[in-house]
């Protein structure tokens, strides 16, 4: 019987070990104590999650996460499994465990807060709209009344132009053309299938720098939108651990640093300080 009894307990050591279900109490503690963490990125976007053959996915999002990564290991060595993450995917894979943080232009809004918790915000950029270089009849937003402009599933930036507030900004009538992400996006406006791409400028202009002269940023903000890891629902003891690692970011430079590594050939004005947490409920 002894024999068994010990038998159960390698198992169970086993099983612990391996980061089974409930092993861990949050991410932080998984982190430090298993040495391993799933983190979900883009992958079809430049400059700020995009993977290119066999490696793992290159950017400023992805540089983020490994910089709160160490920051949450404390220095030690940790094996990231990077995961993609579309928009339309985020919510379920942080609910069903195939992911333990999403940094993934991941935004702060009221109607996902009760789904996710949000570590940081780790930045502040503003809402604005691409156009094809040759387009010249669009100056401005609300130049795009009654053209066709893009909706990326999962995503809620179309609403700032077409909704009315408190949800939107401009209540400005259009035709919506569904795309699976951004990148689809891009692609439909330079076949002209549609005439307008919005959503944050860091993820426009990352587009925009690949192919250099065929499309135009407006530089008409929509709005402010608030960048966050996502984070299981409830894990307060990671969300406190992640605020700490991003105010640590921009305190030690590393925040500016990316940026303008990323972003500092796009002539936009890119943020230069620490935004406020939105709190760890």
């Amino acid at each position: 019987m002894r024999g068994v009894a010990l038998a159960g307990l390698t198992v169970a050591a086993l099983v612990a070990a391996c980061g089974g279900a409930g092993s861990y109490t949050s991410v932080v503690d998984k982190i430090r104590n298993a040495g391993r963490v799933v983190v979900g990125t883009k992958w079809d976007q430049p400059s700020l999650g995009l993977k290119t053959g066999d490696g793992p996915p290159e950017g400023f999002d992805v540089d983020v996460a490994k910089y709160v990564v160490k920051y949450l290991a404390r220095g030690r060595h940790v094996q990231i499994t990077w995961r993609e993450s579309p928009s339309s995917a985020r919510e379920v894979l942080l609910h069903n465990g195939s992911v333990d943080l999403i940094v993934a232009t991941y935004s702060v809004i009221p109607s996902r807060r009760p789904k996710v918790t949000f570590g940081g915000p780790y930045i502040v950029i503003p809402q604005d709209t691409m156009v094809r270089a040759s387009d010249t009849s669009v100056k401005k937003v609300t130049d795009l009344r009654g053209k066709r402009l893009c909706l990326a599933e999962g995503s809620n930036a179309y609403r700032r132009i077409v909704d009315p507030p408190p949800n939107g900004k401009l209540s400005l009538p259009m035709q919506l053309v569904p795309a699976a992400n951004y990148s689809d996006c891009v692609r439909k406006l330079a076949a002209g299938r549609l005439d307008a791409v919005s959503t944050e400028n860091l993820v426009l202009a990352g587009f925009a720098e690949q192919e250099p002269g065929r499309f135009r940023l407006l530089n008409d903000p929509v709005s402010n939108e608030y960048w966050g890891v996502g984070i299981k629902k409830g894990d307060t003891a990671t969300c406190e651990a992640v605020d700490q690692a991003v105010a640590a970011m921009w305190h030690d430079g590393t925040a500016t640093r990316l940026l303008r590594r990323w972003f500092g050939k796009t002539g936009l004005k890119l943020p230069s300080s620490l935004p406020a947490p939105v709190g760890c409920p």
